[in-house]
């Protein structure tokens, strides 16, 4: 993997971020591309320090010249800038659709006019909608989609198989569940920090309590998807990450109560539902990329208490994400 020059869509984001590190660490050149609308320069530090690392602030939607440009002479790209807002997606339906559909049309294009042909997608395990078969594999026929996110990640994914098919790309798919680690700023651990940090004596929360999700650690994710780039060639390579485990979000907000040492009364609203799309049990089967001799570090629970530790140590995102 070493001496290569890497573009990475959203790299100044929680797992573009992480991803730029350690692929500087392996001795790669890496090519950064973010608009910072989510993203901090805050997590490029240690990156914009090293000399095989240069950086572009660009919007992926708007500026398609720019974009073509700053890709120029990379040999992989890792696309994984994103609205990941499920939450809100009923209100601002566009935004799912340009900046997750839309905007993959525009870096498949830009890959196409410099000759680049290997990608790498972050999709979402969203995309399997309410699923019967658990835990999931790729392999699971789609149900009904229930989120405009998943929706416009899946349409993402099809532009992707079809340019590997009509021009020759190589793609990889990723499909995730939630991320947890260092530089997390968006989730329910977050939201869950955040009002304890104000008020720890009451905790919002939305849904009953009982969704049950399964979660990655970010170094895990990372490592996964650079094992994944290695050991496979086929001409579309799709994988689950995730965990081999699961945990109601009861069982997370115990953990961080716990770890703070505060009691709060816990509100529950919208039933089993928290919003629109929030599917009530996600795990998805890693069989896929376990048989690339990787497995998941971390279990979720220390997931979970990494990511408060890191908040309670870096508490000026708040201020950023406000």
């Amino acid at each position: 993997m070493s001496n290569k020059t890497y573009f990475v869509t959203g790299a100044a984001g929680f797992i573009g971020s992480n991803l730029v590190d350690h692929l500087l660490a392996r001795g790669n050149k890496v090519v950064g591309f973010d608009n910072f609308s989510t993203g901090m320069t805050e997590f490029l530090e240690t990156a914009s320090a090293n000399p095989n690392f240069r950086l572009f602030k660009g919007d992926l939607l708007a500026e398609t010249a720019a974009l073509t440009e700053a890709m120029r002479g990379a040999d992989f790209v890792f696309h994984l800038a994103a609205n990941a807002d499920v939450r809100f997606g009923t209100q601002h339906p566009r935004k799912d659709l340009e900046q997750n559909t839309i905007v993959t049309y525009n870096v498949l294009e830009a890959m196409r006019s410099n000759g680049i042909k290997r990608l790498a997608f972050s999709s979402t395990g969203s995309i399997y909608g309410e699923q019967k078969t658990f835990p999931t594999p790729e392999t699971a026929p789609f149900p009904i989609q229930t989120s405009l996110y998943g929706a416009s990640k899946l349409a993402g994914e099809g532009l992707i198989q079809a340019y590997c098919e009509g021009y020759g790309y190589q793609g990889y798919i990723f499909r995730f569940v939630s991320v947890l680690g260092e530089r997390y700023t968006h989730g329910h651990v977050f939201d869950f920090y955040r009002s304890l940090r104000k008020d720890p004596s009451r905790l919002q929360v939305l849904g009953d309590g009982h969704q049950r999700k399964s979660y990655i650690y970010v170094k895990d994710c990372v490592e996964a998807m650079l094992i994944a780039i290695e050991r496979t060639n086929e001409k579309v390579n799709i994988f689950n990450l995730g965990n081999d485990e699961y945990t109601e979000v009861n069982g997370s907000i115990g953990w961080i109560t716990g770890h703070l040492g505060v009691q709060p009364k816990l509100e529950y609203s919208g039933g089993q539902r928290g919003w629109i799309g929030d599917n009530p049990f996600i795990f998805l089967d890693t069989t896929r990329i376990q048989s690339l001799s990787w497995k998941p570090r971390v279990k979720i629970r220390e997931g979970v208490l990494k990511s408060v530790d890191w908040l309670a140590a870096n508490e000026w995102v708040f201020a950023k994400r406000s």
